[in-house]
């Protein structure tokens, strides 16, 4: 049986790495069905609709979503954000966001390989807060940051699952618990409670603003890391920019409990300055549909990608996606 997959291509660059890394999931022989949904900055401008709960319900019924990217200039800050992709998030329960960084980091000679494990329901994104008298000398703004004892341990246990999967066995926490010390206290008290049930797996503490540091002077201490949404979410740019840029960082936003779809997305924006100039790169919209690809079971199949994406590849949109075809069936 087919996998079904809702392919929401968005806006500026989205359809077109979406449509390439869809090719090369099909070169691979794994038999999926595509849905089309038409969600997105332009969808919203041209007719006023974010995501109705009507669309949520039908992309409930996928195995999968593929994401190419969301947001046009047209649109404020925060629209389509909170509309769409964190709705998707908390409505979905995708409560994982997993983002693999294999790379040389600039002045490293051997390349690096580790994993982010950010916890993606929570935090300052759940959008706990206010404005007071806006626009005045007095006004007031806040902005708070939930952490649920649920929330947290279920994301540092799967961290603990996948650390004790891989060759290293090794899993840090960064969290800033020197100053955040409710939530930090949180987060290191789960962390160490749920070390307990996993004595093969070697553990370690960052801060935030050291894990900066570390991120590019010494990435290679790094295999499995689990952080909040907000610590996460700018670590994960970063880990792209020392792993080959941003055009190259996939990630998957998981549901493991599979009560619902999990989403793929490159992470790199819908880059409008560049749409139909064959200049975007589609390798990070193809990694992203790899993990898409172990997320549905379809292992070998995701291998073969990620093996193909290792070589080196250089030409257009099109030209890259095809190299990377080619690779897999072998022609």
């Amino acid at each position: 049986m087919a996998h079904r997959i809702a392919v929401i291509g968005g806006d500026g660059i989205g359809p077109e790495v979406t449509q390439q890394a869809l090719k090369v999931v099909r070169a691979t022989g794994v038999d999926i069905s595509t849905t089309d949904f038409d969600l997105g900055g332009a969808r919203y401008l041209r007719d006023g609709e974010i995501l109705s709960d009507e669309v949520l319900q039908q992309l409930r019924g996928f195995d999968a979503i593929l994401l190419g990217a969301v947001g046009t200039p047209e649109v404020a800050p925060g629209v389509i954000e909170r509309g769409l992709l964190l709705k998707m998030r908390f409505e979905l329960d995708l409560y994982i966001n997993q983002r693999p960084f294999i790379g040389t980091a600039p002045g490293h000679v051997t390349p690096h390989d580790f994993v982010v494990i950010r916890e993606n329901t929570e935090g300052p994104y759940v959008g706990e807060g206010g404005v007071l008298r806006k626009g005045t000398q007095h006004e007031v703004a806040t902005q708070g940051s939930v952490n649920t004892r649920m929330g947290v341990e279920r994301c540092v246990r799967y961290a603990f699952e996948l650390a004790q999967s891989r060759e290293r066995k090794h899993l840090t926490l960064v969290h800033k618990t020197n100053v955040l010390t409710f939530a930090g206290d949180l987060w290191q008290r789960a962390f160490n409670a749920v070390a307990t049930e996993f004595p093969s797996v070697a553990t370690a503490y960052n801060h935030v603003d050291a894990a900066c540091i570390y991120f590019v002077q010494d990435p290679h201490r790094y295999d499995v890391i689990v952080t909040d949404n907000l610590f996460g979410d700018i670590l994960t740019d970063l880990g792209g920019a020392v792993s080959g840029g941003i055009g190259l960082a996939s990630s998957a936003n998981l549901n493991p409990a599979r009560t619902g779809p999990s989403m793929f997305e490159p992470v790199h924006g819908s880059a409008p300055d560049i749409v139909g100039t064959g200049k975007a790169n589609p390798i990070a919209a193809i990694l992203s549909a790899a993990l898409m690809l172990d997320f549905l079971g379809e292992h070998s199949a995701a291998d073969q990608v990620r093996a193909a994406c290792s070589q080196p590849t250089s030409g257009s949109t099109t030209e890259i996606a095809n190299t990377i075809t080619a690779r897999i069936s072998g022609k």
